[in-house]
């Protein structure tokens, strides 16, 4: 327990991760999720149905306590990939179907918020699977290396700028968002990164003829295979559609993954992160 400059008390967790000691306040979590707002504005990839809910009627029983019911519940409908913040694993591109409940091991891993001004296809030297369009925007390796700068840490969250609040709303359709180059998804790959946080819809071009190259070199699957290989990081996920606040700074936090327990290769996730008070090796 500890006391901050006013009467405030805090209380200080301490845990143990990578032969390190991370001191952090559970009591201050950041939110860096979207909230799925099934009656008002939502983000939406490719122009799918928007997530919806509505009361379930069964019989003399009513789910709406405005409609006379004795209680609220509802059916819900939503697309993890297109409607909102959620968490993907290996089974996203894979014929056997594996859960991303399943995949999803770590919960607590240290992790690196880095702001990225995706850069112009004509101002880079880095490539695609595919030919770049004069209009994409992609987050390049040589942004991602300066950001980190060496800092290790097992998750990368990625901001893009300009960061505005559109992002909690905006419909992905016509316009493509930034997506990676290949030579940044290789160093994300190569420096560790287990667990990648972006507040874009896709690692990769939202149209891409379904080559889904860095999906594949993420999770370490052949282009073009739908096998899993030795090689393949099980374990490893991929996060899309958060929103990480102005108000947060680039740095280390600690990031608590939290799932839906979904037995889907994609569930919706509510990632929290947490200010370190102090790191001990």
């Amino acid at each position: 327990m500890a006391r901050n400059g006013g009467n405030e008390l805090r209380m200080i967790t301490k845990l143990q991760i990578s032969g390190r000691t991370i001191s952090f306040d559970p009591a201050n979590p950041i939110d860096i999720s979207i909230p799925l707002d099934f009656y008002g504005p939502q983000p939406n990839a490719y122009g799918v149905e928007p997530a919806s809910a509505k009361a379930c009627d069964a019989g003399e029983m009513i789910g709406d306590t405005r409609r006379g019911g004795s209680c609220n519940f509802e059916q819900v409908t939503l697309i993890p990939h297109c409607n909102g913040t959620h968490t993907e694993c290996v089974g996203h591109i894979t014929h056997e179907r594996i859960s991303v409940r399943d995949s999803l091991q770590d919960t607590f891993m240290t992790a690196r918020v880095v702001s990225i001004k995706p850069e112009g296809t004509l101002d880079t030297n880095e490539s695609y699977s595919m030919p770049f369009e004069e209009s994409d925007h992609v987050i390049t390796f040589s942004a991602l290396k300066a950001a980190i700068n060496g800092n290790e840490s097992n998750a990368l969250i990625v901001r893009t700028l300009p960061n505005d609040v559109a992002k909690k709303s905006r419909s992905y359709g016509n316009e493509i968002p930034p997506f990676f180059t290949t030579e940044a998804m290789e160093f994300i790959v190569g420096a560790g990164i287990s667990h990648l946080l972006v507040d874009i819809p896709s690692i990769d071009r939202l149209f891409d003829e379904g080559r889904l190259s860095n999906h594949r070199k993420f999770w370490k699957v052949e282009p073009g295979s739908f096998e899993i290989a030795d090689r393949s990081r099980l374990n490893a996920t991929v996060t899309e559609l958060i929103y990480v606040p102005e108000s947060v700074p680039d740095g280390e936090y600690l990031l608590n993954l939290q799932i839906a327990p979904f037995s889907s290769d994609a569930a919706p996730s509510r990632p929290m992160i947490f200010a370190i008070a102090e790191s001990e090796q």
